[in-house]
């Protein structure tokens, strides 16, 4: 189809605006839909070897994670439950990056003196797992020397 010239092309386009993926669903009552992230941490291997404190973890979570640039004020945004001594459940309704979860853990086992003894490996799409390093082969190869 050939305009002659671009308002006449402006009267041919849609009267409503297309959906975009950058548009937030919207639920019937007309407010967003809150988006809930589900993150868990496994850290079962270290506290079964008694190295790891899990009630340590959850507070230091709640006390380091920041919600409007505010630490330790998480509200009824961001829940943190500590599931038996296997693993930690954060749940949040604003946007939480899984990334920052791995930072955070990542720096409660340098305040620990952990983190030369234990990795944090991603084992699924929303799963944290606290492993030790494996260190046997690295022995093997000192002893053949």
């Amino acid at each position: 189809m050939q305009f002659t010239d671009k308002y006449e092309y402006i009267k041919h386009l849609p009267s409503t605006p297309l959906l975009t993926s950058a548009m937030a669903p919207k639920s019937a009552t007309g407010k967003a839909v809150a988006s809930k992230h589900k993150f868990i941490i496994d850290y079962s291997k270290p506290a079964s070897d008694g190295v790891f404190d899990g009630a340590d973890f959850e507070k230091f979570l709640h006390d380091r994670i920041k919600v409007d640039g505010k630490a330790g004020q998480l509200g009824d945004n961001i829940k943190i439950i500590r599931d038996g001594n296997t693993k930690i459940t954060v749940t949040s309704s604003i946007p939480l990056s899984k990334r920052y979860l791995k930072y955070l853990t990542k720096k409660f086992l340098k305040k620990n003196a952990l983190r030369d003894w234990i990795r944090v490996v991603a084992s699924s799409k929303d799963v944290y797992q606290l492993r030790f390093y494996n260190i046997d082969a690295g022995a093997e190869d000192e002893d053949e020397d």
